[in-house]
């Protein structure tokens, strides 16, 4: 398989049933966030754990914690979207709970595409007005919880 565009990727909320497996996700009912413009960056990245040994002056480095990171959304402001008034609930809630999303890619190989799914608190939804010749956006951040499980299309 070759590489896509971006086009006809999409995003979507589920709701806070806790889930840690491709099953369990997939369980879980979700609703696509509309007008997205640009989904960001997500993925494990490891801190670093460093030694320095006195014996020969050479720092060693291990993997320390891994962090998928933050997701920031870029989305043309829509507030009758039923996906981005769902992002909406989920940053009001003060509930410890993170909401499971669905990422899925436009390489469907004929069956379904390559889909992601984790879990995130939102963090923060900040409108961005603009000048008169912009689009009123809504830059949301999703701060990842949980391993990002990638099932590959098929």
């Amino acid at each position: 398989m070759g590489f896509n565009t971006a086009s006809g990727c999409k995003i979507s909320i589920g709701t806070t049933t806790s889930a840690t497996t491709q099953a369990e996700y997939e369980a879980d009912s979700y609703t696509e966030i509309g007008t997205i413009e640009d989904l960001g960056e997500f993925g494990d990245s490891f801190n670093a754990v460093t030694f320095t040994s006195l014996a020969d002056s050479r720092v060693n480095k291990r993997k320390g914690a891994a962090d998928a990171g933050d997701m920031t959304l870029s989305v043309a402001f829509d507030g009758a979207d039923s996906g981005q008034q769902a992002l909406k609930v989920a940053l009001d809630d003060t509930g410890a709970l993170p909401y499971n999303f669905k990422v899925e890619l436009n390489d469907s190989l004929g069956t379904s595409p390559t889909t992601f799914y984790f879990s995130a608190m939102v963090m923060s939804r900040r409108t961005q007005v603009g000048s008169s010749d912009n689009v009123v956006k809504a830059a949301v951040q999703l701060g990842i919880t949980t391993a990002v499980i990638e099932v590959a299309a098929a």
